[in-house]
């Protein structure tokens, strides 16, 4: 449902810039209160500029003179018509996100221990562990290490070998919903500050680039989600200075490029 709200504010945004309506450029987004009430003036028929930016609310308050120039498109009849549908789409989308998020929330009330473990992972969300824990369980002991589950997720890179040579290493098929939701906690941890995994992204980002990036961080988590589910401990990061650290305790010799590290309160785990 989340993912179909996004699609439908994509198609509104499609309508206003093709109705001239640049409201997406001073605003940070077309759906705040202030875009709202200006989107529902239009659609009921006033087509003023002043009038319009006069709606904004907050901070966007100081950005009249912008708001002004960005509303001075040329909105018709039918674009207050499509537009109008797709609100009402979108109320419609966020009414059933309403409902079954509640629904999420009571299921989830005997597993709430377990989210409160995921959502200390940095880049996962509370609706990313529901997310994770809907999709592989509770119970770890289905899978003997975390290299089974991120094999059977299909996150981890493909073993194709065949009398010496290299073969693609791309990754298995695995849970739609699950890949999805790690490589969104992946990008989210990409761009938090002072973390073992914003230096785990930035490192693979540099050589592979970011997609491959996404995927090996995500990996990474759902090890990670592994050992948390397996011990009941809160993730301790190991800090961006990890790597440095590390290569310093090596005294420069290169490591195994596939080597990964998990942390539990403190202690690193390291795997190939």
């Amino acid at each position: 449902m989340i993912e179909e709200r996004g699609r439908e504010v994509q198609r509104l945004h499609k309508v206003l810039e093709d109705a001239g309506v640049k409201l997406s450029s001073v605003a940070s987004h077309v759906l705040t209160k202030s875009g709202r009430a200006i989107l529902d003036a239009l659609i009921a028929g006033q087509r003023d500029p002043e009038v319009l930016a006069d709606l904004a609310k907050g901070r966007l308050r100081k950005k009249i003179p912008e708001l002004e120039d960005a509303l001075a498109g040329r909105f018709n009849e039918h674009h207050a018509l499509m537009c109008g549908a797709m609100l009402a789409r979108i109320d419609h989308a966020d009414a059933t996100i309403a409902q079954l998020t509640e629904r999420i929330e009571a299921l989830q009330d005997p597993h709430r221990a377990a989210v409160t473990l995921l959502v200390t992972i940095p880049g996962v969300s509370e609706r990313t562990a529901q997310v994770i824990l809907a999709e592989i369980g509770t119970d770890m002991s289905r899978f003997p290490t975390a290299g089974h589950l991120a094999s059977w997720a299909g996150m981890c890179p493909g073993n194709n070998e065949p009398a010496g040579k290299h073969g693609s290493g791309a990754t298995r098929h695995g849970s739609k919903w699950l890949r999805i939701a790690l490589v969104e906690a992946a990008q989210a941890a990409g761009r938090t500050k002072n973390t073992y995994l914003s230096a785990h992204y930035a490192r693979i980002r540099t050589r592979r680039g970011p997609r491959r990036a996404a995927v090996a961080v995500g990996d990474t988590i759902l090890v990670i989600c592994w050992h948390l589910l397996t011990t009941g401990e809160i993730y301790t990061d190991l800090g961006a200075d990890y790597f440095p650290r590390r290569t310093a305790r090596g005294h420069g010799q290169r490591s195994h490029p596939r080597t990964r590290c998990v942390t539990l309160t403190g202690h690193s785990h390291l795997r190939s």
